[in-house]
């Protein structure tokens, strides 16, 4: 299937081209000189007529105007203190945040106190009672809190939903996801992912995907009943394993492993990538490839009980807003400026949304025996 790659498609979904401003964009500020904010926000902000990246701030003064350059971002903040500093700038209209998971809580706080909107990266705080405190902030400041989960704004897991909804395949029976990473060859042992002083750990890091796709394809919310994992340290999990039941019965298993182990009869082959989301119907089976990145390739393989199957691609919703080549992290940029700017956006994450995933991710800890993410005094 994939000697058809769309390359054309790809190389402007990862390389968009830029638009002319409107008079008056909501400028951005970049808290943390991260490897995700150019997908995230940078190159999405740069194809968005009403948005502007006004300013980037790291903790080495160095990195951060080197990252400006690169990124062709007017203005950086380095130093001990250049957070606040772009925070503090008047400015800046939204602050986005790709700091580590420990951090995320600490610094959307300061930039809704400060007046901003906030863009945060997932998972959006360490543990349930953060995602409450910083929701309940943005409410009273009357400001937009988004938690940055950006599949669930492409249209490619509205058709899914929209698949399993029009009821020709009977309900949902069972739920299968497996997230992996060949991660000892990606990522080194200090790696943030692996330290639990910052939020890291497997479920942290790939378990919002598959767990969020799950509550949204059974529109309701699980039981966890048990969790496993196999350790990288202390308390910080490699790979977890958490069985769960939903709504009416429906048995769900989630795996995430920043370890795969490779393929063929000795495992020396390398696998690299293991995405699989499977929904078993009544009548059929649903399978949807590549839920993590859906803008750069995925397909939706649909079998009924009689042994047909049929595929689909879909990257561009049938109504409204949106491009072929508009990437996941595109599409929701679109639906947070409507929102910031007081229109009904396409699709929306609510605070309840980002609550409940965190809910489940300290119940699957819980189950672990682990500790939860930290839980410091506020």
């Amino acid at each position: 299937m994939f000697e058809f790659l769309p390359l054309g498609r790809i190389l402007k979904t990862t390389n968009p081209p830029a638009v002319e401003k409107s008079s008056a964009p909501l400028r951005f500020g970049v808290v943390g000189a991260s490897r995700i904010a150019p997908d995230a926000v940078i190159k999405p902000v740069r194809c968005h007529a009403d948005t502007l990246i006004l300013a980037v701030a790291a903790r080495s003064e160095r990195r951060a105007q080197s990252y400006a350059q690169k990124w062709r971002i007017p203005k950086f903040y380095g130093g001990q203190n250049a957070y606040q500093d772009l925070i503090d700038n008047p400015d800046i209209d939204v602050v986005y945040i790709g700091l580590p998971n420990a951090l995320h809580y600490e610094w959307t706080m300061k930039a809704l106190a400060a007046g901003k909107h906030v863009l945060c990266d997932k998972p959006i705080a360490d543990n349930e009672e953060e995602t409450q405190r910083m929701f309940a902030l943005a409410q009273e400041k009357n400001l937009v809190l988004l938690e940055a989960w950006q599949p669930r704004f492409h249209p490619a897991l509205h058709r899914v939903k929209a698949i399993i909804d029009e009821g020709s395949l009977g309900k949902i029976v069972k739920m299968y996801a497996h997230f992996g990473l060949w991660g000892d060859l990606q990522f080194k042992k200090d790696d943030i992912r692996y330290n639990y002083g910052l939020g890291g750990g497997a479920l942290m890091d790939l378990g919002p995907y598959p767990l969020n796709i799950m509550r949204y394809l059974s529109s309701s919310e699980p039981t966890v009943l048990s969790a496993e994992a196999t350790c990288r340290s202390e308390n910080v999990d490699r790979r977890m394993e958490v069985h769960m039941t939903f709504a009416e019965s429906i048995p769900a298993t989630v795996i995430v492993d920043f370890a795969l182990e490779g393929w063929g009869p000795l495992k020396l082959l390398p696998q690299w990538l293991k995405l699989v989301f499977r929904v078993e119907c009544e009548n059929g089976v649903v399978e949807y490839f590549n839920y993590a990145l859906p803008s750069l390739y995925h397909y939706i393989t649909i079998t009924t009980k009689d042994g047909k199957s049929r595929v689909e691609k879909v990257y561009k919703p049938a109504e409204g807003k949106g491009e072929e080549w508009w990437s996941a992290y595109r599409y929701e940029l679109e639906a947070f400026v409507d929102k910031v700017r007081g229109r009904e956006p396409q699709v929306w994450r609510t605070a309840e949304d980002s609550i409940n995933s965190m809910r489940i991710i300290d119940a699957a800890y819980t189950k672990a025996c682990f500790a939860p993410r930290s839980r410091r005094t506020h």
